[in-house]
């Protein structure tokens, strides 16, 4: 064996280690049921190096829904083992069977006894779910179908794009309704996965089985309705179970992307079943919610330090969804932590790059201005000028406030921005503006609306 075919081997059996190691990982942090669902079918391929490793999943609905929820987590959990590796690559294996590497012998899988609780990821609780005039009706919606005895509609529809916290509810609403009614029972199921159950239970002859379990339980939730589009078999049973739970008074809880009328595929009547109990909406996450919810994650990391700053950037920056926002705080803290850097703003940016790069358009203080004189109806030579009076002041202020929550700008160039004041006369809008929200209902009103429309 030559030198060089030693050190692949080396390498290979590095990666597999590593491999085996971060399905531990994951199994412990997501749980059985979504591990065996999600990520136990994700195999180590030949080829994988300790820079770049290759994933594979059989089909391209699991590659892509891994990608979205585990993509991230998975390059964390193999740098922490490999730090030299650049990049954990998802794909779909095609019908010639790639190579995959063995990973080590794993501890046989819990088999759950018929009618134990399901498991629901520990991570998301409503305790732990960031409330705010975005996702106020869903949150409570979701907290009240927990609650013991006849619900007060079913079924319970959220819809919400990718990422605004849809699946949390869910899982937290799992979790309140066991804790409130400890001898029920509860599923908690992709549509498809429904789909797939289904399918195979066609097959066996054995459907009889298949709605006995599901129709049976106290509370059926099923996730990512919008999959089942087109299918029209799946959707005629999935009709039923609406009906059957519906008609038995039991709670059922469905999440989507979009509204029922707007889904794509779908019968109208079962759209019109689905809207006929509270329809509810996760609207994107604005600024603030978006910087409570950097604030709230971090609460759980004690030992990390982050600047107000940095928080104000990402919060400003990843516009997308709550779990972009959530993967770049993740990053930034994993590599600070690898490469023992304290985290600034110069390391943020450079760590985090091409993720703002590619995130929302850079807003200037110059279009700050510009809107908030035009929101007050105020000059916008009068935002740089010595004018005191309160009409001109408190636009100033605010402006001030915006630039500093919506650029990256230092105080001392925001100063400069708005007539060469000292920063902190900047320090000072700031302050004064967040005191300001907190007690006046207009002035709150005028922020946010500013928010949104820069933000646009």
């Amino acid at each position: 064996m030559t030198q060089v075919q030693t050190l692949e081997r080396s390498d290979m059996e590095a990666v597999n280690k590593a491999w085996s190691h971060v399905r531990g990982n994951l199994r412990r942090s997501a749980g059985q049921r979504l591990f065996d669902q999600w990520l136990k079918p994700v195999v180590l391929i030949q080829g994988s190096t300790s820079e770049a490793v290759r994933l594979g999943l059989p089909s391209s609905f699991m590659t892509q829904w891994v990608k979205n929820h585990y993509s991230e987590r998975m390059l964390l959990e193999f740098r922490a083992v490999l730090p030299d590796v650049v990049s954990v690559t998802i794909e779909t294996m095609s019908d010639e069977p790639k190579r995959v590497l063995k990973a080590e012998p794993e501890a046989a899988p819990v088999v759950l006894p018929q009618g134990e609780r399901p498991i629901f990821d520990s991570r998301f609780t409503f305790e732990r779910f960031v409330v705010d005039s975005a996702n106020r009706v869903a949150f409570n919606a979701a907290k009240a179908a927990a609650q013991p005895g006849v619900p007060q509609f079913s079924p319970l529809y959220l819809h919400a794009g990718t990422g605004q916290g849809k699946t949390h509810l869910m899982h937290a609403l799992g979790h309140a309704f066991l804790e409130a009614n400890p001898e029920a029972t509860a599923i908690y199921v992709t549509a498809e996965r429904f789909m797939f159950e289904f399918v195979q239970a066609l097959r066996n002859r054995d459907t009889h089985a298949f709605k006995t379990r599901l129709r049976s339980v106290d509370l059926l939730m099923i996730d990512d309705l919008q999959f089942i589009g087109g299918k029209d078999a799946t959707q005629e049973e999935f009709f039923h179970t609406v009906n059957e739970f519906m008609s038995s008074g039991k709670r059922l809880v469905i999440a989507a992307d979009r509204a029922p009328q707007a889904l794509e595929g779908f019968e109208p009547r079962l759209a019109g079943r689905l809207g006929s109990g509270l329809v509810a909406d996760i609207k994107p996450a604005e600024l603030e919610l978006r910087r409570a919810i950097v604030v709230r994650k971090l609460e759980d990391m004690p030992a990390v330090a982050m600047p107000d700053e940095v928080v104000d950037l990402l919060a400003a920056r990843i516009t997308s969804n709550v779990r972009e926002l959530e993967g770049a705080l993740n990053r930034l803290v994993a590599y600070a932590n690898l490469s023992n850097e304290t985290i600034t703003i110069d390391f943020a940016v450079a760590t985090l790059g091409e993720v703002l790069r590619n995130a929302q358009r850079r807003i200037t203080i110059d279009e700050i201005q510009r809107a908030v004189s035009s929101h007050f109806e105020v000059k916008q030579i009068d935002l740089i000028s010595e004018r005191r009076a309160v009409a001109i002041a408190r636009p100033r202020q605010i402006a001030m406030y915006l630039a500093k929550r919506l650029t990256t700008r230092s105080l001392p160039e925001i100063g400069r921005k708005f007539g060469n004041r000292d920063h902190s006369t900047v320090i000072h809008a700031v302050r004064r503006i967040e005191d300001l929200r907190s007690k006046d209902v207009e002035i709150d009103g005028a922020v946010r609306a500013l928010m949104r429309s820069l933000e646009g």
